[in-house]
């Protein structure tokens, strides 16, 4: 594994997680389950969530190689799907449609396929392109960190940035994913073309 990291990376890909992920954009579903009765065990939440992330971290490319696809096909593939999930927070369309199965509500829902879903495993592979393991592993560490919190204080969270608050902060990462997207895209195009 490559120990060289830079902490402006781990900020930008914190930026590329954070609004796949969404822990601001999934108060309103863990509002409604906990309405419902459910207890939410956020320890539990965020360790099966990270789990299945780091799994597709390090098996994510035996799994391209045993199908024959090339990093830079998938990064940019990649890029298209992280572009539509950012064309759907700053539009407020819905193109995606989460039909996974019913559950215990710490593991299904919400650790699989809300917060460790096909977007997140889309961007870490998108990412391992131009990031090392360990910027991308401190940035989704330091995301779970961030989620561990909102799950323990979601109500108090709610009450503060109120629909307006976390309206206005998925439209903002919206905008920031659609960016990031349009330049992994965009540095993978010359591979491809060249391959």
């Amino acid at each position: 594994m490559n120990l060289e990291f830079s902490w402006l990376k781990i900020i930008s890909a914190f930026i590329v997680f954070f609004p796949i992920i969404d822990p601001l954009g999934s108060l309103p579903i863990i509002l409604n389950l906990e309405s419902k009765g459910e207890k939410i065990q956020a320890g539990k939440v965020v360790i099966v969530s990270f789990i299945i992330l780091m799994i597709f971290q390090f098996g994510g490319e035996l799994v391209l190689q045993f199908l024959g696809v090339s990093k830079e096909s998938f990064a940019a593939a990649g890029a298209i799907i992280l572009f539509l999930m950012a064309l759907e927070m700053v539009c407020d369309i819905v193109i995606f449609k989460d039909n996974g199965p019913q559950g215990s509500s710490s593991i299904v829902p919400l650790a699989f396929p809300l917060f460790a879903g096909p977007g997140a495993f889309a961007a870490i592979v998108a990412l391992q392109v131009e990031y090392t393991s360990v910027e991308i592993i401190a940035s989704l560490f330091l995301i779970m960190v961030f989620l561990y919190v909102e799950l323990k204080t979601t109500k108090w969270v709610h009450k503060v940035l109120g629909d307006t608050g976390i309206y206005i902060i998925r439209k903002f990462f919206g905008v920031v994913l659609m960016a990031i997207a349009v330049k992994l895209f965009t540095d993978n195009l010359g591979s491809l073309i060249s391959m």
